[in-house]
């Protein structure tokens, strides 16, 4: 589940403004529902500041800033798309090691190939395609002529059952 940092930034002003108001600590807290150690480290941060609540204002985004750019991946999805041929591959089939090698040469960016598969899923909304493994020398016709006319042939039917024996 995402947080909600507008929603978590207007509890800590909500806060902030009932501090100013002359409210306990542990009121406070009982009101914008957090703990009372969170409102005491606002009250904190908001003293370091000479009382302002702009010390309780968000950062900005949670986390390490992504190491591939919007338009990083964008070209990523172009050389996908253009197929393993075209980036030097043998044969036409994409794998995580040989796109975690695109991405090592293409953008100077190593991730784990598990990684990749996350990117692949959650940046790019690609997901798992397997090739259809079928022989070369596959003869349609032969297949649907042993299916119609060969089995039904070799296939075992019931037996006739006699009376039955709860007659």
């Amino acid at each position: 589940m995402r947080r909600d940092f507008d929603q978590l930034e207007k509890r800590r002003l909500r806060a902030a403004t009932l501090l100013h108001r002359g409210l306990s600590q542990a009121e406070v807290a009982r009101r914008v529902k957090v703990s009372r150690e969170s409102v005491r480290r606002w009250w904190n941060q908001m003293a370091i500041q000479g009382g302002s609540s702009q010390a309780l204002r968000k950062a900005g985004r949670a986390g390490r800033k992504p190491r591939m750019q919007a338009a990083d991946l964008a070209k990523l999805e172009a050389i996908l798309r253009a197929g393993p041929e075209q980036a030097g591959f043998p044969n036409a089939l994409w794998t995580l090691e040989r796109i975690g090698q695109v991405i090592r040469e293409q953008f100077g960016v190593e991730y784990h190939p598990g990684h990749v598969w996350w990117i692949l899923r959650k940046k790019l909304g690609w997901s798992c395609q397997r090739p259809v493994g079928r022989a070369r020398e596959r003869n349609e016709f032969a297949i649907r002529d042993w299916k119609e006319n060969i089995w039904p042939v070799l296939k075992k039917k019931p037996k006739k059952s006699a009376e039955s024996s709860s007659s």
